[in-house]
């Protein structure tokens, strides 16, 4: 398994592990979130040409997971990380967090963070073991808030979410973790 740039060929197939990433989610009375269409290609095309979109692949160079990310607050944030059930428990969206977590090294980022439910298996308690901590309502940055926000104007918070961050050795501006949003 190798991560490299996700390209625009791979976009159908990012979809894919996306539907593919969301069935297990009917088995916790999730459907909704199952069925939930997966990041268009204008979304998955915007996070390409930022640099911020990275694909898992096997040894055919096709993906098998894949890592979109944006600047929020400053710092690096997990828009979306997902693969394919068939390759799961190999360490790849780990691997794929990891490589996030250099990219934003190079750039200065203080920390990782992202949002995700709170009592699924393989989101919130498997970031917490990634490193990541959960942050308190009050401990959100001002773009961090209208993340959640948003989240809320979806439904999602039908079920327990959560923002976390993980911080970053090396990373600059080690403060507050807004990245000198105060």
């Amino acid at each position: 398994m190798r991560i490299r740039s996700a390209e625009r060929r791979d976009l159908p197939l990012l979809r894919e592990v996306e539907r593919a990433a969301g069935e297990p989610f009917r088995a916790l009375g999730m459907a909704e979130i199952a069925d939930d269409e997966p990041p268009g290609e204008a979304e998955l095309t915007r996070h390409l040409r930022a640099g911020l979109a990275w694909a898992a692949v096997d040894e055919r160079d096709l993906p098998v997971g894949y890592l979109i990310a944006d600047w929020v607050d400053g710092e690096a944030h997990v828009a979306q990380v997902s693969v394919h059930p068939d390759h799961a428990r190999r360490r790849i969206g780990r691997a794929l967090l990891e490589r996030l977590a250099d990219h934003a090294r190079e750039r200065g980022s203080p920390a990782l963070t992202l949002t995700t439910f709170a009592e699924v298996p393989w989101n919130a308690p498997y970031y917490r073991r990634c490193g990541f901590a959960e942050l308190a309502p009050e401990e959100l940055g001002p773009e961090l808030r209208a993340v959640r926000r948003r989240e809320a104007e979806l439904g999602l918070d039908r079920w327990p979410r959560v923002a976390m961050r993980r911080a970053l050795a090396g990373g600059a501006g080690q403060g507050n973790g807004w990245g000198g949003v105060g």
